[in-house]
């Protein structure tokens, strides 16, 4: 067989591969995560499934003497996958929902937690002997217990992402939950990992000093030397090959540590992941995960499943064991359902998103399957037990979908999606300008340098700040890291971005944020100005393509590049070209609030209306707004001038810095009539420092 070896090691992996990708591609089309499908495929090659045919295929295809190889590759599968864990945990996610967040998380830790107990109470005396040697009692319960409060984060990211439920209220605050949830949940297992294989208090008390001393180096130390990958990163313009093998050498460093330690490898992988920089880290994060995912989602996370799988047989459990799994699954859903539904009601969430959070933090997946192994390699969980849980995990995780879209339907996932915008907004007049920034990325002054003329025609109004961030498609998708980053991580920069820019914005009435993760921008915005009420949509050249078949709000394109001679200019001449049609009628009144806001001139372009024109715009001059109206050309080609377009209008002589589309359908209002409405209440133009303050939603 030694002969042999590599070339039987090499054909396993084949067929791991193999089959984990067919695993998977059969879960999707069951419109589940294809963890389940890779994880119920490592089963069926072990003893449950091909060592039930005749021959043993199971043992034949992978002999005793290749089994230690597939192990340790299993392992570095493991501790790469707990990296990716402590990755993505994001504490941006909780911002503003602590309270809530830690109700949730608690409750939803502690009824399964107690039951897990109570359920190693009934389940001990048959199942008190693992590998011939008698366990005890607290490390059986203490091990159920936190195998019964997991949640896998991961997956339930995974599941969200998939039904767009990230900014709903019960994807929210079960992201935030799950999240605190990592936190305790792992801190426990290591201290239940301490308890179980120190034996003594002594020993105990050794392996908790030594495990307080690594975190605080990995905190205090290891942590702030981490935050020179970004810079690394950015002066390279990608992660290279080097910033690479640091994050590898530190992982498996910190990995080995808590092994040393006591505490299990998987902990010092997940803490090292937990401080990875975040704040700024998105692109560095994002190319970690894509470099990961080829080496470890298709070749040494199928090791780990298949190396489990060879440890389930599910014949093992035998007829009397069946009313063992059906109380080991009834504990598991029940304990978990009610616990976070119970912690939602408290934090005054209705039953619905109660129920929808209650469902989704029962979700398991993989993140189970690692405690599980953790609780067979320290001698707490026979093989019956052991094969119980892993179906148990299976089956939680199975559920979650279906079950989510009864509780949660995809017309109430739409609803409440609209009422969660429409309650950001913020409270104020009924005119609402909506501003949609494309770069998110562009630094803060320079972006009201460039844009200051147009951030200027919201003062007096309720300002909507808006931002679409691009969801990959389903092909483009992370498999190991879940549409987390940039998706996730970024939409907590970009909400920052945008709340930082509107405590910046000089005289608006008040600031609300608004942000949607999209795989369709134009659809997406369009229900944003239709639930903000939008009195018009401001957005970049760029992002025309986003916008130009709006109906709910005319647009106005921004075109200011200082290579014009037009965005930098602080007393640039305000033009507009007044059209005779409705996005004519609607580019005088943006030209209006434009010279309201920016404190300047006007000079309106028409042409036999000029009488009419001048009529209709008396009303600015009592706001302190100087207006001409000319039937002048030359008007438009003054020197330092920035002009306004409708996008009707013939315009040849001189580029628009501005120019308006007006698709909305509404009916015809006389021009006086709109410029009333727009500036109803409004007080004359004067210097003003006023900053508004925004509350982040």
């Amino acid at each position: 067989m030694d002969k042999h070896l590599v070339a039987f090691l090499l054909l396993d992996v084949a067929v791991i591969i193999v089959a984990a990708r067919i695993g998977g591609r059969i879960a999707a089309a069951c419109r589940q995560p294809a963890v389940v499908g890779e994880i119920a495929a490592g089963i069926a090659l072990g003893p449950s499934l091909l060592g039930l045919l005749p021959g043993d295929p199971t043992e034949a295809l992978f002999p005793s003497d290749v089994r230690p190889l597939l192990g340790a590759l299993a392992q570095i599968g493991l501790v790469l996958f707990m990296f990716i864990v402590g990755l993505e945990l994001d504490m941006r996610l909780i911002a503003g929902r602590e309270r809530a967040a830690a109700t949730i998380s608690l409750c939803s830790i502690v009824v399964p937690f107690a039951l897990g107990v109570g359920l190693a109470v009934v389940l001990y005396p048959t199942h008190d002997v693992v590998g011939g040697q008698q366990i005890g009692l607290l490390g059986m319960a203490l091990f159920l217990g936190i195998a019964m409060s997991i949640t896998a984060f991961p997956v339930l990211a995974r599941i969200l992402t998939d039904r767009n439920m990230q900014r709903t209220p019960p994807g929210v605050f079960s992201l935030a939950a799950a999240a605190v949830d990592d936190i305790i949940a792992w801190t426990a297992l290591a201290f239940v990992i301490a308890i179980i294989s120190g034996g003594s208090m002594s020993e105990v008390a050794k392996i908790v000093g030594l495990t307080v001393v690594y975190v605080a180096v990995m905190f205090g130390i290891v942590r702030p030397l981490l935050r020179r990958l970004i810079t690394w990163r950015d002066a390279a313009g990608r992660m290279t090959p080097d910033i690479l093998a640091v994050i590898l050498v530190g992982l498996f460093l910190s990995a080995a540590a808590t092994d040393v330690i006591g505490i299990h490898q998987i902990f010092g992988a997940f803490v090292f992941g937990a401080i990875m920089p975040k704040v700024g880290g998105e692109a560095l994060t994002r190319e970690i995960l894509e470099r990961l995912e080829q080496v470890s989602v298709l070749l040494l996370l199928p090791m780990f499943f298949v190396v489990t799988g060879l440890s389930v047989n599910l014949a093992d459990i035998g007829a009397g064991g069946w009313w063992q799994l059906l109380l080991v699954l009834a504990v598991a859903i029940v304990g978990k359902f009610s616990g976070a539904f119970l912690g939602a009601r408290l934090s005054a969430i209705p039953n619905r998103q109660a129920s929808a959070i209650a469902v989704l933090m029962n979700t398991r997946g993989l993140t189970e399957l690692v405690i599980l192994t953790a609780g067979k390699e320290l001698g707490v969980l026979s093989d019956e037990l052991f094969a119980m849980m892993v179906v148990m995990a299976l089956v939680t995780t199975v559920l979650t979908e279906p079950l989510l879209r009864v509780v949660y339907p995809d017309s109430v996932v739409a609803r409440d999606i609209a009422a969660a915008e429409r309650r950001a907004l913020a409270t104020g007049s009924a005119s609402r300008t909506m501003i949609v920034l494309t770069d998110l990325d562009a630094d803060l002054d320079d972006l009201l340098t460039r844009h200051r003329r147009a951030f200027a025609a919201g003062a007096g109004t309720d300002v909507v700040l808006a931002g679409v961030l691009a969801t990959p498609g389903r092909d483009q998708r992370l498999e190991l890291g879940v549409p987390l980053v940039p998706d996730l991580s970024a939409m907590a920069s970009a909400v920052e971005k945008l709340t930082a820019l509107g405590t910046r914005l000089p005289g608006a009435g008040s600031v609300s944020v608004l942000c949607r993760f999209s795989a369709d921008p134009a659809t997406d915005l369009e229900e944003m100005a239709a639930n903000s009420g939008a009195d018009v949509v401001i957005v970049d050249t760029g992002a025309l393509p986003m916008v130009e078949s709006l109906t709910s709000a005319p647009i106005l394109v921004i075109d200011e590049t200082p290579a014009a001679g037009r965005g930098p200019s602080s007393t640039a001449a305000l033009v507009c070209v007044a059209a005779d049609s409705r996005a004519g009628r609607t580019a005088v009144v943006v030209a209006a609030s434009l010279a309201y806001g920016g404190g300047s001139d006007l000079t309106v372009v028409t042409g036999s209306s000029r009488r009419r024109m001048s009529a209709d715009l008396s009303a600015l001059s009592d706001l302190g707004v100087r207006v001409t109206v000319t039937d002048r050309t030359d008007a438009l080609i003054m020197p330092d001038t920035l002009v306004l377009v409708p996008d009707d209008a013939e315009m040849t002589t001189v580029p628009a810095a501005y120019t308006v589309i007006d698709r909305t359908g509404t009916s015809e209002r006389s021009l006086s009539e709109r410029i009333e409405e727009r500036f109803a209440g409004q007080p004359p133009v004067t210097e003003t420092t006023t900053v508004a303050s925004p509350e982040r939603h």
